[in-house]
């Protein structure tokens, strides 16, 4: 047997596959389990109650996660004048232009967000067949379309994520790194939880939160009771 699999058997064998979990228990849990040499990113997964083939039923939104990502994030803004200033004062790695839609357009992605100005939100169409299939293309149902460019970059940097209910009616999205340890993971979780609950569609019946479940990049996952978030 690999080392992985051995690495993973070992920490199936720490979790009770029937088993919810309080979130305390759950993070600290996934911090101990025996680990990938790299340091291995914390996901957690949400299964909700609503169907998102019915447009009123759709979940999304974002949320900046009280102890980041840990890792850098690099953003792209579409801006022009003052607001192309504001963005680098605000840390913005690259200012969109006709050189940098045409290095898109020939398979350039050295960025992880895309923010925009809405008054260019023309110019970032003609890309829009390229960012939209990667999760890129800017929107203002989640903040990354506005003239507040400092404060999306800020945002951005500072470890917001972006979330969307999938077919399936699961929401999956990122909380950190096994080096945050419990408590830090468990206020990411816990920020990431009480958004989606927040965003809880009025045509929504029945349970809203059904599963949630953390696991890391080469862990088993762990599921945690949902009655175990204050907002639900």
């Amino acid at each position: 047997m690999s080392n992985i699999g051995k690495r993973i058997s070992a920490a199936k064998t720490k979790v009770e596959p029937t088993k919810r979990y309080s979130l305390k228990e759950a993070a600290e849990m996934i911090t101990s389990m025996p680990h990938a040499k790299f340091d291995e990113t914390v996901d957690v997964a949400v299964r909700l109650g609503v169907n998102p083939a019915h447009a009123d039923q759709m979940v999304r939104g974002s949320v900046v996660l009280p102890n980041g990502l840990g890792k850098e994030v690099r953003v792209l803004v579409f801006a022009k004048g003052d607001k192309e200033k504001e963005a680098l004062d605000a840390g913005a790695d690259y200012i969109g232009n006709d050189e940098i839609i045409e290095k898109i357009k020939g398979g350039w992605f050295e960025f992880d967000r895309v923010v925009a100005t809405p008054d260019m939100m023309g110019t970032v169409g003609k890309i829009g067949k390229v960012l939209g299939p990667r999760g890129l293309m800017p929107n203002p149902k989640v903040g990354t379309v506005t003239f507040e460019v400092a404060n999306a970059v800020k945002d951005l940097k500072a470890g917001k994520v972006e979330f969307r209910v999938e077919k399936a009616g699961i929401v999956h999205s990122p909380v950190g790194k096994i080096s945050f340890g419990a408590q830090k993971l468990s206020e990411n979780i816990n920020a990431l939880i009480e958004t989606v609950i927040k965003l809880k569609p009025a045509s929504s019946k029945g349970t809203y939160i059904k599963s949630v479940s953390v696991s890391s990049t080469m862990g088993a996952g762990v599921k945690i009771d949902p009655l175990d978030f204050k907002a639900a």
